[in-house]
């Protein structure tokens, strides 16, 4: 593997505050605001970045115990003939009208648990106060967007004007306690895909499909478990789909009548392994189960049919640790979490032979992107996302585009910023799947403000960048929209 370390930004210094980012954010722009713009944008870049993560983390006199937690915060940046404007709004989620009509956390979130007394705790079994919110991801549906986390509650928006419309319904009987925050969208077909989750003496695995807009979902695949899995994402190609079951298990008795915060009733059982759980997605039938060694994952990066198997690309962890690294106290006392790497998984299909690791890459790489659009589920050369320069460096420091086919690297960093989520916008007409920009928020720690870094997504040199009018909270996922401005 050959690593490109020129760094395009400015000279890098090790360590730094990446504290500040788990903030609570300051104030909200309803109204869009002009940003000052260094450099120069590409004319052809008509549209707005839309984005949702945790941004504040207090409530009352309390804070919440997880970085998954935070409430809320929808924001854009939008670019239009080379001026750049920012707007923001609190997502108005059950959770935070009563967050903020209270003044006291009510609802259970993935790790804070709203009750102070045993007697509530016990109460709240037979009553669970399940969170709508959703501070994880954002996609299109029809004319609006819907904001999601990993509960089934969704939360529709406008996404010209950030404001909530409200929780999306839907009109089938499918039962769900948790779903990812990262469905697939065929946008040719018009249809996302998505699985949810349902507890109980025997829970299930749902896969399901639905046309843009419509409120029925329809399950396709499904398989039982006594000992589900807490998964993030899922990976599918044409014609598999693929759920990974990590050893991170639960006893769902326990999870529905404990009272506790979702994740504190999770285990890790390495001893279960890790299993791929493959699907076929045209008649649903299980394809097969495949063994690999015990790991952990958020996020996958893409999957493919090759050589009559599969290939599944993912953000490994040895473990699942970072999930207790993701506790808002060690954070802010900036203790490191633990680092993941770009591992590719080889599963034969012709058999019952275990899943193979064919190789990890050295660089650290996480919330990883893809052209989507065109090769989702497709053989692939290049994936962005973000990376560390090292143990010493405490949180994601640079951006990282690795070349899956040879494993060269590509690096952007400058001096004391901690990229987001790499966000690859392709340039009209082009066939290269690096041709085009990378759109990216940017923590300048030192000077506590927050910019829109832009990139070229071939050689990672940057381009320009906007500054936003505050400093922003780490946030996790957003999607370009073209012709929104």
């Amino acid at each position: 593997m050959a690593i490109d370390t020129t760094q395009t930004g400015k000279a890098q210094s090790v360590g730094g505050r990446f504290q500040v980012g788990f903030a609570s954010v300051e104030r909200e722009y309803p109204e869009p605001i002009d940003l000052w713009v260094e450099g120069g944008l590409p004319d052809w870049i008509e549209g707005s970045v839309v984005r949702t993560g945790p941004a504040r983390f207090e409530v009352g006199a309390r804070t919440v115990s997880h970085w998954f937690d935070g409430l809320a915060l929808l924001d854009r940046f939008a670019i239009d003939g080379g001026r750049v404007t920012y707007a923001s709004r609190m997502l108005e989620s059950g959770a935070y009208r009563s967050a903020s009509k209270t003044n006291e956390i009510s609802y259970s979130e993935f790790a804070t648990d709203p009750c102070r007394s045993l007697f509530k705790r016990f109460a709240s079994a037979f009553s669970p106060k399940i969170t709508d919110n959703a501070n994880v991801n954002v996609a299109p549906d029809g004319h609006n967007w819907l904001a999601m986390t990993e509960t089934p509650l969704q939360i529709e928006f406008d996404p010209a004007t950030l404001e909530t419309v409200g929780v999306r319904d839907y009109d089938d009987r499918m039962k769900a306690h948790a779903t990812t925050a990262h469905p697939h969208h065929d946008a040719e077909g018009g249809e996302l895909m998505s699985y949810t989750i349902a507890y109980g003496p025997v829970s299930r695995y749902q896969l399901y499909r639905r046309r843009d807009g419509s409120s029925t979902r329809e399950r396709y695949a499904s398989a039982t478990s006594r000992e589900p899995s807490y998964m993030h994402s899922f990976a599918l190609t044409p014609r598999y789909a693929i759920l990974t079951e990590q050893p991170l298990r639960v006893n769902p008795l326990k999870l529905l009548l404990s009272g506790r915060p979702f994740i504190e009733n999770f285990r890790w059982q390495p001893d279960l392994g890790t299993r791929f759980l493959v699907f076929d997605r045209g008649d649903g039938r299980h394809v097969g189960t495949y063994e690999a060694e015990p790991f952990f994952v958020f996020h996958h990066v893409n999957a493919f049919e090759r050589d009559g198997g599969l290939v599944v690309d993912l953000c490994g962890y040895d473990d699942a640790e970072i999930v207790q690294a993701f506790y808002l106290e060690r954070l802010r006392n900036g203790q490191a979490p633990p680092i993941p790497h770009f591992r590719r998984y080889r599963i034969d299909l012709s058999g019952g032979r275990p899943a193979e690791r064919e190789f990890e890459l050295e660089v650290p790489f996480e919330l990883s992107r893809i052209d989507y659009r065109r090769r989702n589920g497709r053989d692939y050369r290049f994936a962005w996302g973000t990376s560390l320069r090292g143990e010493g460096s405490g949180w994601f420091d640079q951006l990282a585009k690795i070349d899956v086919t040879s494993g060269d690297v590509r690096i952007w960093s400058a001096e004391g910023c901690h990229p987001g989520e790499p966000i690859l916008i392709r340039r009209p007409g082009g066939e290269a799947e690096d041709d085009g920009v990378i759109l990216s928020v940017v923590l300048d720690a030192a000077n506590e403000r927050s910019f829109l870094a832009v990139l070229d997504a071939a050689t990672m040199e940057e381009l320009a960048r906007a500054e936003a009018p505050t400093r922003l909270p780490f946030g996790f996922h957003g999607q370009f929209a073209r012709g929104l401005t």
